[in-house]
């Protein structure tokens, strides 16, 4: 299959979920010129998204890659009718992404970077507190807290992502904040207010 994928302008917005759907349909079939669309219309998307849980920049673009990698042979378990694939590659870069941590977490840290200071104890407590607090919320819940709150988008902006409507995206925002909020209390890692 040799068919021509191009990126959608903002004047064929209603066209883009069909060359999307096209691209993703090839793709299964093999057509590398599909993967290479989708990279490139997705490649900045899942980097952002990779980058608000890895936290560095050379580790999110290394899983990034790792993330297109992946998707040469697990596009096959895609199916359309499920969820939009926006939301489907933002799962999958955010499994790559967690996979990633957990390998990095297996080395300890003390034998790597020899003694600390106590103020980067307490943050890497804190930033593991809040790991384990966004495991903990449902899916749909976490995955909007993280759009909103690290990746930076509007609920409306999340709700295309998704394929929900913006109300909906506002009432997994609140559940997801406040599962999370509870969930830091539990684990001693909720933000606390200075004294003025």
């Amino acid at each position: 299959m040799n068919t021509t994928f191009r990126a959608s302008t903002a004047l064929e917005h209603n066209n883009r979920d069909e060359a999307i759907d096209r691209a993703v349909m090839a793709a299964q079939a093999g057509d590398m010129d599909a993967i290479r669309f989708l990279y490139m219309r997705y490649k900045d998307n899942v980097y952002g998204y990779v980058l608000s849980i890895v936290r560095e920049q050379h580790e999110a673009e290394d899983c990034t890659q790792q993330v297109f990698m992946k998707l040469i042979s697990a596009i096959q378990k895609y199916e359309p009718r499920t969820v939009p694939f926006t939301a489907w590659i933002l799962r999958v870069a955010r499994n790559v992404a967690i996979d990633h941590l957990r390998q990095r977490r297996a080395i300890p840290q003390e034998e790597v970077l020899g003694s600390t200071r106590q103020t980067d104890e307490s943050s890497r407590e804190c930033r593991w507190g809040l790991e384990v607090a966004l495991e903990a919320l449902p899916e749909e819940q976490r995955n909007v807290v993280v759009l909103r709150h690290l990746v930076g988008l509007s609920p409306g902006e999340i709700a295309t992502r998704m394929g929900r409507t913006e109300s909906s995206i506002h009432g997994l925002h609140h559940r997801g904040r406040l599962t999370l909020r509870r969930e830091l209390a539990d684990l001693d890692c909720a933000p606390v207010a200075r004294a003025a």
